[in-house]
């Protein structure tokens, strides 16, 4: 539907004869750019909204948006709410073979009885959630929207796409026509809350839950001047600084509490020059100075005595404030960016840990240790999946987009506990520099640690061909070894609707476009009810006849119900659109896969995984080895330790949810609110930490060394010595220039 008008699309303006159709091409593509900006998909209230422009007489679509909003505007009427049928999962497909069950066929008996208000047809093969309410399903079962067998593919737009305009020179769309894919986690269900009155988050917010909390904020505590009653506690030990509080003091408020404080000494006892004892006594004056985070104050005599100093944190082993040493770990532990944590405390003019000494202390204790407790966490895990047979979801993350990237960090999550067992990071210096080969190794070394440790029968990933090769049954590396390699349902979806959209460019094939959603929807169907090849094989060829309009057929039938009016044009059969599509339906290399694709696995909560890691790692700033593998630990850690979090719930039992805009696939979906994160591990992790520097036999080293694992040692190249005179004037005598020319060797 226009804004504008409601007629079909008016042509633009005629050109002048003689004009190439070049330019005629390039003013219809800007035409069409700047109309589609003013188009607005209803989708299947088309037929109800010309009907109702007709029943008032309006002329253009433009008026009756005009008239809706106005009467929206004016609040809710007292008329009775439109009654929706019930929407049954299993109907919910699109061609099915003769030789189905009675189910189905009960199944089709009840769609073709059902209300016609409801959608039939392959084009509106999902119930949208627009038509459920939250408030008449308070009690909707989590496990079953987090289902895959209850997911269906969420497309950008509901409607079927319009077939361009098309001219002798002109494409069928560029890549970004092809409209955006991804799963809808239970979409197929009955009933799915909807999405209008749930509150948005922003996607950082579902790593660390920045949700403000519901609970009122309480009053600030004010304290007035003659307040003298303040005891505050003191830190004796290093122990004690794991978990203590800590708060910001001004230098104003810090100087008004130094001129209340009495010295435990009476009289300066300072030797001066002279060799006597300075008997200055009180007032002294007092001085604040900084060092590092803390706060020092000196009182000073009048000769310039130190008489007393006081500092704000206690001090470690070897001199170090605790104050320094925690704040260093805290970076590293909770993600952030020294760069940036150093900003904010330039902006807030407080005293900040040196550079140097936090990337010593970052690499003197903290790395070792976050290690060694995810090894420990990690033996944990992999006890508990020593008596079964082990499904693995697997997928790797560069650290930068592209090719230029430098690390490859390859995640295994066990499929039963969506537990992370397994993270291994790879340098581009440790496969001779090349990139492109940093996800095949480091897939190796996963697959080769699980087999040592558990028993290995299945592992799923992306459609990657350096990886298919390697699990390929009879030439990979893994031949014999009894392990099923699946490929994940969005990926091979998504793969498909790019060959679709790719055949739909080429002249007269365009109305292959119209069909691409309900091609992958039957695909994604038929993968699902299929538990063989040759089931699958019967479903899926379905698809070339339903497009011609040919709902039985010699093997099977669709199964779909009664389609009263076509939602869309028909393609003829044996044209050049159908050949292409039987082309791709038939196609062996494709088929020669689709048996990894009836385990009906999915790597998408690999995906929510790679969330956390971009909120410890980010793809923006750049680590060294030891620290880019710590930082991707620790978010395995957040992780697995808030894993089984449960759902928030209201005063009345029912759960909480908000809703999340999803780039790719254009729209909102829903987010059940979870309760807050406790970070439990985090005080184990920091007591380890500290007991690292308290048993340390001496302090930090002045000069960082690399370990040796580095990969950095294998990007480094022995010193090369300068040449001597001997073999400058051999050189020189080999190009000609003679020995005399120049005997002086250049300096190095």
């Amino acid at each position: 539907m226009d804004e504008t008008t409601s007629k079909r699309p008016i042509s633009p303006p005629e050109l002048a004869s003689g004009k190439k159709k070049k330019v005629r091409y390039e003013s219809q593509k800007l035409y069409d750019q700047k109309r589609g900006k003013t188009r607005i998909n209803i989708g299947v209230a088309f037929t109800r909204w010309r009907q109702l422009r007709n029943n008032k007489g309006l002329k253009s679509d433009a008026e009756l948006a005009t008239f809706l909003l106005d009467r929206f505007e004016k609040g809710p009427q007292t008329s009775t709410p439109m009654k929706r049928g019930v929407w049954h999962a299993d109907t919910i497909s699109s061609i099915a073979s003769s030789d189905t069950d009675e189910q189905g066929d009960k199944a089709t008996s009840e769609l073709a009885k059902a209300d016609t208000t409801k959608p039939h047809g392959l084009a509106e093969l999902e119930w949208s959630l627009t038509e459920m309410s939250i408030d008449d399903e308070q009690h909707v079962d989590e496990g079953a929207i987090n289902d895959l067998r209850n997911s269906i593919i969420d497309w950008a737009g509901d409607a079927p796409l319009e077939r361009p305009i098309q001219t002798e020179e002109m494409d069928i769309g560029d890549e970004e026509d092809m409209p955006s894919l991804s799963i809808k986690f239970g979409g197929a269900l009955n009933q799915v809350p909807s999405l209008d009155k749930l509150p948005v988050i922003g996607l950082d917010e579902t790593v660390h839950d920045l949700i403000p909390e519901l609970d009122p904020v309480p009053e600030t505590c004010t304290y007035s001047d003659s307040a003298c009653d303040l005891r505050l506690p003191q830190v004796k030990t290093a122990e004690h600084i794991v978990g203590a509080k800590a708060s910001i003091i001004y230098e104003e408020c810090l100087r008004h509490l130094a001129s209340f404080v009495t010295l435990p000494v009476q009289k300066c006892a300072k030797l001066k020059e002279t060799g006597e004892v300075c008997q200055q006594c009180p007032p002294y004056r007092v001085h604040i100075k900084e060092r590092g985070t803390a706060s020092v104050l000196e009182w000073i005599c009048a000769d310039g005595h130190l008489v007393w100093q006081w500092v704000s944190q206690p001090v470690m082993k070897f001199g170090m404030q605790a104050g320094d040493f925690m704040l260093s770990t805290n970076i590293l532990l909770s993600g952030n960016n020294y760069n940036k944590v150093a900003l904010l405390f330039k902006f807030m003019n407080m005293g900040m840990v040196g550079r140097g000494t936090f990337f010593s202390i970052q690499d003197t204790y903290c790395v070792d240790t976050v290690k060694s407790y995810w090894m420990q966490k990690r033996a944990e895990a992999i006890a508990k999946l020593q008596r079964k047979d082990v499904v693995v979801l697997a997928d790797g993350r560069n650290d930068t987009p592209g090719h230029c990237a430098q690390y490859c960090s390859y995640t295994a999550m066990e499929n039963d506990t969506r537990e992370i067992i397994s993270v291994v990071t790879v340098d581009k210096r440790q496969t001779d520099r090349r990139s492109t080969v940093m996800e095949k190794e480091a897939f190796i070394r996963t697959v080769d640690q699980l087999m040592a440790e558990v028993k290995l029968v299945e592992i799923c990933t992306d459609a990657h061909s350096q990886i298919s090769a390697v699990m390929d049954p009879e030439k990979g590396r893994y031949k014999g070894h009894g392990i099923n390699h699946s490929l994940d349902m969005w990926h091979g979806a998504k793969n498909l609707a790019k060959k679709i959209a790719a055949a739909a460019k080429i002249k007269e094939q365009s109305a292959l476009l119209l069909w691409l959603k309900d091609i992958v929807n039957h695909f994604w169907w038929c993968c699902k009810k299929a538990e063989n090849f040759e089931e699958f094989l019967i479903l899926w060829v379905g698809i070339i006849h339903h497009v011609c309009n040919e709902h039985e057929w010699a093997t099977g039938q669709c199964q779909h119900g009664l389609i009263e009016e076509a939602q869309k044009e028909w393609i003829e059969n044996d044209s050049k659109a159908h050949e292409a599509l039987v082309d791709i339906v038939l196609k062996k290399r494709w088929l020669k896969d689709i048996h990894k694709y009836l385990r009906f696995r999915s790597t998408a909560d690999l995906e929510s995984f790679h969330n956390h890691v971009l909120m410890y790692a980010s793809k923006r700033f750049a680590f060294t080895p030891p620290v880019y593998e710590a930082r991707v630990i620790l978010a395995a850690l957040d992780y697995n330790f808030h894993l089984g979090r449960p759902t928030r719930q209201r005063a009345d039992g029912s759960n909480m949810y908000t809703r999340i805009f999803r780039k790719n696939a254009k729209r909102y979906s829903v987010y059940a609110l979870k309760t807050p994160k406790t970070y439990g591990y985090i005080q184990a992790l920091q007591t380890e930490v500290v007991k690292c520097r308290l048993e340390a036999d001496k302090g930090m080293p002045r000069t960082r060394t690399l370990r040796p694992d580095d990969p950095r040692k294998l990007g480094r190249l022995p010193p090369v010595p300068p040449p001597s005179v001997e073999e400058l004037v051999q050189t020189q005598v080999k190009r000609g220039l003679g020995p005399e020319f120049n005997t002086n060797p250049p300096s190095v």
